[in-house]
């Protein structure tokens, strides 16, 4: 089968972890024996194509006033214009509807689609190509694709302008897709709560991750306790930074690992506690040897999350975490089985279950046990076979 992915950004350029999640599955439906292209866009003015383990990768540069991968780091002033432009971009539409004439695939499967816009859709049904998407956040429904306010709180009422946001994008996707699927029934709920894909077939389809064979020793001297992920607000490493200041140990550390437009805010706070250690961004192997050697994982979000990598990623190491109780979260951590939730935002009781598993070695190694169990439900050869199953459903109902 010839199947092409959009993605909005494609590694080594990430924001999140769906770029990550789109390179897994590309690179094992190669291994398959499918034919794979990748639509992306490029992370600086310059388009391109290479071919990357078997991926030929378009990355294409559509006339906007920054890239997509810059977004975080603009002027607040630019960003309504980039929104505005990129709610239906003529200039996308052509682009990618020259690539898919092209390259002629048995399948299109649309992942995050900003920077692209949602022109993507209508490039790929004026072809009558079958079409497919995955919702990995709440794009569709908020600008910000976080259902968060600036001032970092739950939005719960969106504003008029909003709403006339979402109202516009549901009528530019809503009746295009063949098949929608999200990895928590969380992410399909708020959608449908808005009114988008009542009338489309919708499927949980949980994320899938390479699972490690062995479970690794971990040292018990010094806690060693990991954040991995954005570091923005709405992840919450502020509350995190917060509850381990106030931990009296000298045998633990902290270690932040990635990057994002409030570094320069976390690195303030932890500056005055040397047990806090940043690694910036870590390649994909440096990054496992973290999560092997680590005690625990701190998944500290304030948003709705639409799944966890991070938290399978932990727990194929033999990691467990401790997770805010907010989103899809609560649907990966399994209290006292494979780690403990706290209140989103309550960096107090972050902080007692924190000093719990300091002081009690032997819950961490009873913990690990539980991690190691509970991932291998999420192996990625699975996640791939879900997947080649529903494209060849999705094809076989459109001809």
């Amino acid at each position: 089968m010839k199947i092409g992915l959009i993605s909005s950004l494609y590694p080594p350029y990430i924001l999140g972890g769906a770029e990550i999640i789109v390179k897994k599955t590309a690179e094992w439906l190669v291994r398959k024996g499918h034919e794979v292209f990748v639509i992306t866009t490029s992370p600086d003015r310059k388009a391109f194509t290479e071919t990357v383990r078997g991926v030929k990768v378009y990355r294409i540069n559509p006339i906007n006033v920054y890239t997509m991968y810059n977004h975080q780091r603009q002027l607040e002033i630019l960003k309504p214009i980039w929104h505005g432009i990129d709610i239906w971009n003529p200039h996308s539409y052509i682009i990618v509807k020259s690539v898919l004439e092209k390259e002629k695939p048995d399948i299109v499967h649309v992942h995050n689609f900003k920077g692209l816009s949602l022109s993507v859709f209508s490039a790929v049904k004026r072809l009558n190509l079958p079409l497919m998407f995955t919702a990995h956040d709440y794009s569709l429904i908020c600008p910000r694709a976080n259902l968060l306010r600036r001032s970092g709180e739950i939005c719960s009422d969106p504003s008029p302008l909003c709403k006339a946001y979402a109202k516009v994008q549901k009528f530019l996707v809503d009746s295009k897709s063949d098949l929608v699927t999200a990895p928590s029934q969380f992410v399909i709920d708020k959608l449908r709560e808005a009114g988008l894909f009542r009338n489309v077939r919708t499927i949980k389809l949980p994320l899938g991750i390479e699972i490690n064979d062995k479970k690794p020793e971990k040292g018990y001297e010094t806690i060693e306790v990991l954040y991995v992920g954005n570091l923005s607000r709405h992840k919450g490493l502020h509350v995190l930074i917060k509850a381990f200041k106030e931990l009296k140990f000298e045998n633990v550390r902290l270690h932040v690992v990635g990057k994002g437009k409030d570094e320069s805010e976390f690195r303030m706070m932890a500056k005055s506690d040397p047990r806090i250690i940043f690694h910036g961004f870590l390649p994909e192997k440096e990054l496992l040897q973290l999560y092997q050697k680590a005690n625990v994982t701190v998944a500290p979000s304030i948003w709705y999350e639409t799944f966890g990598l991070i938290i399978l990623e932990s727990f194929s190491c033999g990691t467990p975490v401790v997770g805010s109780k907010i989103g899809a979260y609560k649907d990966l951590i399994e209290e006292g089985i494979n780690g403990y939730l706290f209140e989103a935002g309550n960096a107090y009781q972050l902080k007692k279950i924190l000093e719990y598993l300091i002081e009690n070695p032997a819950e961490l190694r009873r913990l690990e046990n539980g991690a190691i169990e509970s991932v291998k439900k999420y192996d990625i050869r699975k996640y791939i076979e879900t997947l080649e199953e529903l494209f060849k459903e999705v094809r076989a109902n459109y001809v």
